[in-house]
């Protein structure tokens, strides 16, 4: 039987202070985030600013977060690279540092290259080297490319490749039709985390859990509680939300609405560009017409 992933996690940025890493604020957010009902987070993933970091940088994060993290709350590593090789080797070196999986966004430089069998042979040759289980990433709207079905129906049968956070818009029903049973799919999304569940997923990454875990983590238990009026309350009120931070304004704007529920946020790293006061505004109000604020 395979390590079951579900709940909700927390797709934690990096913090920067005049473009340089802060493990201070890291820390401190991380502190904060233990008295939460999240389940865990995903470590050097989009919103952590992956391409943007150097490894040791990296492995430094990946320390203090999981050093600083409550006991009962895991750890997902972004540990890919364009090689099989380098991804095989940084997600040792994050089994190492204590992480509890390895989160693999898929390759995508030579795209029109990368053939069914070549993204399927990425997957398997680096869930045979490793001691910790692996979670496929699939994220077209930075990769260019999605993963197949066919892939999906495939390496779900490998032993140590337990799950994967789907960001693609309306492939869930074909993930969880194409996978092997007990292979777990989370939401990449709190926009698309209700549907998915009620398909069959088993919960979600969720950016928007950087600024309020809180509510994230509730429409999932009223969810899995069978409060179905209350899980749809909380989705469509997460969903008007998360239109108006993540979905309009990407990294900047996660990292805005973290400071507005009393986490350290701060500004991307260069080259993305800090929010504009006009885009602060429209966060703002949207999060003081969710109530939460």
């Amino acid at each position: 039987m395979k390590k079951k992933v579900s709940g909700i996690f927390a797709p934690i940025t990096t913090p920067f202070i005049n473009d340089e890493l802060s493990i201070e604020h890291l820390r401190e957010n991380i502190q904060r985030y233990k008295e939460t009902p999240l389940h865990g987070f995903f470590v050097l993933g989009s919103n952590g600013e992956n391409k943007s970091l150097t490894d040791d940088e990296k492995l430094r994060i990946l320390e203090v977060v999981i050093k600083e993290k409550a006991e009962h709350q895991l750890v997902m590593a972004g540990t890919a690279f364009e090689s099989t090789g380098r991804t095989i080797a940084f997600s040792k070196r994050a089994a190492e540092l204590g992480a509890d999986f390895v989160s693999v966004i898929t390759p995508s430089y030579f795209k029109k290259r990368l053939t069914d069998a070549a993204v399927a042979g990425y997957y398997l040759d680096v869930a045979e080297e490793l001691s910790i289980p692996l979670l496929v990433y699939n994220a077209p709207g930075f990769t260019g490319m999605t993963v197949s079905f066919r892939v999906i129906g495939q390496i779900s049968r490998h032993p140590n490749i337990i799950g994967m956070k789907d960001t693609s818009p309306g492939n869930m029903s074909g993930y969880l039709d194409a996978c092997d049973e007990d292979f777990h799919i989370l939401s990449g999304t709190v926009s698309t985390l209700f549907p998915a569940m009620t398909l069959g997923a088993s919960g979600g990454v969720v950016s928007l859990a950087n600024a309020f875990p809180v509510p994230c983590c509730e429409l999932f238990e009223r969810f899995k509680a069978g409060d179905m009026d209350g899980a749809r309350e909380f989705h469509y009120k997460l969903f008007r939300l998360n239109r108006s931070v993540s979905g309009s304004f990407g990294v900047a704007g996660v990292k805005y609405a973290m400071e507005l529920g009393g986490y350290f946020g701060g500004n991307p790293r260069l080259p993305l560009l800090p929010l504009k006061d006009t885009d602060r505004k429209l966060i703002k109000d949207a999060i003081k017409e969710a109530g939460l604020l």
